[in-house]
């Protein structure tokens, strides 16, 4: 039996019990990079034959462990962290194992863009996860024309040397819109950032990050505002001064001082 193993995104304890019973219980575990599983199975007391697997070598790896279950073998495989096949190497392997009719199943667990979706607050009845933008400028532009019309939340993975340039790449596709970058998700330095894609994310770039962009339909958000029609909306609507200043400062990533200047100024 062949088993995809999700591991924690960033905090260790982010496993489930099943995990590490199945981690244990396996002959072998294919890793995407055999120094870095290492810390995790260290950390559960887990000693195994370790077998590297990554998008470099899928095939020809994936041969091996085609090999290893016709012999009768148990192998689990896992990634850096998250689940195997989502944004990481696998899904050639599945196709591997079901050309050769070898049974194979999942122990679900972490990934980065469910908890960034919950985190954003953004539409969560509907969504399109489209990983890493591809590297070439053709396919980008048209991954991207593909659902800017879509009636959905839209979900993108950025490296951080990649996700300055990503912002202004969907902005130039997309338009301008609602966008949410949140990174180090599990982690102590956790954070969800608002902005609109017009502006360019200002961030720090470090960690991992997912984006977030709005749907088409919903786009009635503060980006088409000016921050005094953004305020005045929250008010209008009954909300408390105070807190209006510290939800719309939030939503456009700024200091909650520089919005209340706007009611003082308006007051004058």
């Amino acid at each position: 039996m062949l088993y995809f193993v999700a591991t924690p995104i960033g905090n260790l304890k982010d496993i489930t019990y099943r995990a590490v019973e199945t981690l244990g219980a396996v002959d072998v575990i294919a890793c995407e990079d055999t120094r870095h599983s290492l810390k995790l199975l260290a950390a559960y007391g887990i000693k195994k034959p370790l077998l590297s697997y990554h998008k470099f070598n899928e095939r020809e790896a994936g041969g091996k462990i085609i090999e290893m279950l016709k012999e009768g073998k148990n192998v689990a495989v896992i990634t850096d962290a998250g689940t195997p096949v989502i944004s990481d190497p696998g899904n050639v392997l599945v196709g591997m194992l079901v050309e050769e009719g070898l049974e194979y199943t999942v122990i679900p667990g972490a990934n980065a863009f469910v908890p960034a979706l919950v985190l954003s607050g953004f539409d969560a009845s509907r969504f399109v996860f489209l990983g890493f933008l591809p590297e070439k400028n053709k396919e980008r532009k048209e991954l991207a024309e593909r659902y800017r019309s879509a009636d959905a939340t839209l979900i993108f993975y950025s490296a951080p040397h990649d996700v300055k340039k990503d912002v202004e790449f969907l902005f130039s596709v997309l338009g301008n819109r609602k966008a949410c970058a949140v990174r180090e998700i599990t982690k102590l330095h956790e954070s969800v950032e608002f902005f609109c894609l017009a502006e360019g994310y200002a961030g720090e770039a470090r960690g991992e990050y997912v984006l977030l962009v709005e749907g088409e339909k919903e786009k009635k958000s503060f980006c088409d505002l000016t921050p005094e029609e953004h305020l005045e909306k929250y008010i209008s609507g009954g909300m408390d001064k105070k807190d209006a200043v510290k939800l719309v400062a939030k939503e456009r990533g700024v200091s909650r001082n520089e919005i209340y200047k706007l009611t003082v100024k308006g007051g004058e």
